[in-house]
């Protein structure tokens, strides 16, 4: 059975998704929920779970990428994990670290990439008076949001959606598409996911 590590920065409401799929499906083995933030509020969730839990704090790095890196990479090693999720981490990865989980590491991104890479999407989306949002699981290269789409979900722009509003509906498509994604990659399929 496929082993899986997640990286969050937050709440984690994507990887309990994950984690939840997996524990239902049985296709995969969660080994392993970290943290560049030792008070982000998911790693206690995941602990609750019984995921083996872990916290390297970037701050004291400062400048520093590579050392913290380095310091995260060796937590997520010792769990020896097949595949590396991006949920929610708000770190730009090195070129080095994204080289050493080339192949085998995803991350999920609130908007329709190749539209709006990096922050604010959902307040670019309205800016841009798009009449979709949506959010995309891509693998991770060394280029910010750029890696092959493997899924993509939409949902329709409503008259009267606020940032927030939209946030919360796409946010709700992400927890069905990471695990849909998820489940067929560990599987070695790299065909696209598309929801709804």
């Amino acid at each position: 059975m496929k082993r899986v590590a997640i990286l969050i920065s937050g709440g984690g409401s994507n990887m309990l998704a994950l984690l939840r799929d997996m524990g239902q499906g049985g296709y995969a083995e969660p080994v392993l929920v970290a943290s560049n933030d030792t008070a982000a509020g998911g790693l206690q969730k995941a602990a609750d779970l019984g995921v083996l839990t872990a916290a390297v704090d970037h701050r004291p790095f400062g400048k520093d990428r590579e050392a913290f890196e380095a310091a995260l990479a060796a937590k997520i090693d010792a769990a020896r994990p097949d595949i590396l999720c991006l949920a929610g981490f708000m770190r730009i990865l090195t070129p080095g670290f994204v080289r050493r989980y080339e192949g085998r590491m995803l991350n999920i991104h609130p908007s329709l990439l190749p539209k709006y890479p990096g922050l604010h999407t959902h307040a670019r989306a309205l800016a841009a008076g798009d009449t979709h949002a949506g959010c995309t699981v891509h693998e991770v290269t060394a280029e910010l949001d750029a890696g092959p789409v493997l899924g993509q979900g939409s949902v329709p722009i409503q008259p009267g959606d606020t940032e927030a509003s939209l946030a919360l509906r796409v946010l709700s498509l992400e927890h069905q598409l990471y695990p849909a994604v998820l489940r067929r990659f560990v599987a070695g399929d790299r065909t696209l996911v598309r929801l709804p």
